[in-house]
């Protein structure tokens, strides 16, 4: 059995979004193939071997800093251990109450891989895999080049430019010329590179924190959107000096956020460094106290430029490309985000914290239109280096132009992820989907020539793993997983056969009752559904070709990775 060790967490602002996709790989792991093994990286970046409880939390702030270590004195802060002044031996303390530091050296006593269902700064863009390779730690994802291709959002438009073709505008800004030269001029500059409306990011985010969509033509709209990407935010006295207590306790504790704030540490006009929420707060009073002007805060961990892109009207998409047995690209179904109206932004909240938008695969157009969004996908997943697994966005436009963005070389890993639901269409359900990355991965790392001797022989290990897995599918129990046609019905099943397919004894079978009393046996893609109206309304359809066309060319990894192709819906009564 294979030790997995599952790395979560980390500095950067997607550490809670990190924390969903550790769960989910903890949970999801075969466990007739791989023994989990929780790595949560803590926000000064130490490794911790965590002790298992803790993956039932909701929120790292619910486990680390353990309470013992919260300040007590006025307004009840939740924050992120880099908010702590702490000594050495406190810190040793602290990550004992949870679990076990670890040194990378010692990495291979307690896992043979490293799944890094991580995101942002210091984990997308080759930091921790350079580290991973230096130690001979196989790992999920791309390689160096591709990792650090893949974080840096100015980067990859331009090489998509110059490879596959991108027919967008695209202008950025460093933050000496922000600081340097006056800001009507630049907007007016940003406006003729561009157009208007335009879309201000920070450039080596993820989950579109740090971006915003300019569509007022105002000078205070524009640098408040650049302050957002640049991680600084202006205080007025008229902001501050009126609120009560507890609303200063508020206000304050949005900015602690990782999604909505610029966090902590920051600076105070750029000067008094600032750790903890409840210092910050005496730091205003005494400000606005002495001098009633504006304050400036900024993260320490601010980027150094900003990137800003024409706003494109079109259909938005999120596609996913893995690999073949030889390497070669194959293009999972695209999703198409479906918006309750064209001017609805596909941001934080939009994506984590509402139900403003619906998926659907694949993009409401012609075939020849989606077959496009494959072919470019796949052409810029092999340029530029990517592997094993790479989310490719893009827009549709009505002129039927595709327009790429944001390649992400380690796709979110909740349940409800793009990815998953991709997956799942050409058959591999949550569990099989983990199972590949591990393989190719490894098969992945063996390119690099480095170790390639001894990662063949645990690819050898791992395929022999696989193949008496699905060899003895058939002789496993039978779990019988029936379920009607409400959504909560829905809910409960899905969570059922997530359980049971990351089993080492049992095999599910899912049986649905129709709403017009007909009872199916389903398929994993059934199971991936957003809901039951999105169930009913597959179920009443004829395959999309494109999805045919997606199960025919990866059917050699689902084959091995499932022993049979993906099955047709059958009719029991």
């Amino acid at each position: 059995m294979f030790r997995i060790g599952i790395f979560f967490g980390g500095p950067a602002r997607e550490r809670e979004i990190s924390f969903l996709g550790g769960k989910t790989t903890y949970t999801g792991l075969d466990r007739y193939l791989f023994e989990p093994v929780p790595v949560f990286i803590d926000g000064r970046g130490n490794f911790i071997l965590l002790e298992t409880q803790y993956m039932e939390a909701t929120s790292i702030r619910d486990f680390y800093p353990p309470q013992s270590f919260a300040r007590t004195e006025g307004y009840p802060f939740r924050v992120y251990e880099e908010s702590l002044a702490l000594t050495p031996e406190q810190e040793d303390h602290m990550i004992s109450q949870v679990g076990k530091r670890l040194l990378p050296q010692e990495f291979k006593q307690y896992f043979d891989f490293a799944f890094l269902a991580v995101h942002g700064p210091q984990l997308e863009d080759g930091a921790i895999q350079g580290l991973l390779e230096w130690y001979g730690m196989p790992y999920y994802g791309s390689g160096l080049m591709g990792s650090g291709i893949g974080i840096d959002k100015i980067a990859q438009n331009q090489l998509i430019q110059q490879t596959v073709g991108l027919n967008k505008r695209l202008f950025s800004l460093s933050k000496s010329e922000w600081d340097e030269y006056d800001r009507e001029v630049l907007f007016e500059q940003v406006k003729q590179n561009v157009g208007f409306p335009f879309v201000c990011k920070a450039p080596h985010q993820g989950s579109s924190i740090g971006v915003s969509f300019i569509r007022k033509d105002s000078q205070e709209v524009f640098e408040k959107g650049v302050r957002q990407s640049f991680f600084q935010q202006e205080i007025r006295p008229d902001e501050w000096v009126y609120l009560s207590d507890e609303e200063k306790g508020a206000f304050l504790q949005r900015i602690t956020n990782l999604d909505e704030g610029i966090a902590f540490p920051l600076t105070l006009n750029g000067e008094t460094t600032i750790a903890h929420p409840a210092d910050l707060w005496k730091a205003l009073d005494e400000q606005f106290a002495a001098q009633y002007c504006t304050v400036m805060l900024s993260s320490i961990h601010a980027e150094d430029a900003v990137l800003f892109e024409s706003f494109v009207y079109g259909q938005e998409f999120s596609c996913g490309v893995i690999q073949d047995f030889d390497g070669s690209p194959l293009a999972l179904p695209p999703s198409e985000v479906i918006k309750a109206d064209e001017d609805t932004v596909f941001d934080f909240a939009t994506k984590y914290l509402t139900n403003t938008v619906r998926k659907g695969m694949p993009i409401r157009t012609s075939l020849e239109n989606n077959q496009e969004v494959h072919r470019m996908v796949k052409e810029t997943f092999r340029l530029l280096g990517f592997g094993v697994c790479t989310r490719i966005d893009g827009f549709l436009t009505p002129a039927g132009e595709v327009l790429l963005h944001d390649p992400n070389t380690l796709p979110g890993m909740s349940p409800s992820s793009f990815i998953f639901k991709q997956m799942a269409e050409i058959g591999l359900n949550v569990t099989d989907s983990l199972t590949y990355f591990i393989r190719f991965s490894m098969r992945e790392r063996i390119r690099t020539g480095k170790f390639t001797t001894l990662l063949r022989q645990q690819l050898a290990r791992l395929d022999e793993a696989i193949e008496q897995r699905t060899a003895g599918l058939a002789q496993r129990t039978v779990q019988t997983i029936s379920f009607e046609a409400t959504d909560e019905s829905y809910e409960l099943a899905k969570k059922l056969y997530n359980t049971l397919t990351a089993s080492a004894d049992y095999r599910p079978e899912i049986l649905y009752t129709h709403s017009d009393g007909r009872k199916l046996i389903l398929n994993a893609a059934y199971m991936a559904k957003p809901s039951m109206a999105d169930l009913e309304l597959s179920l009443s359809e004829p395959l999309h070709p494109l999805i045919e066309e997606c199960r025919i060319n990866a059917a050699a990894v689902t084959t091995f990775l499932t022993g049979e192709l993906i099955p047709a819906v059958s009719v029991v009564a």
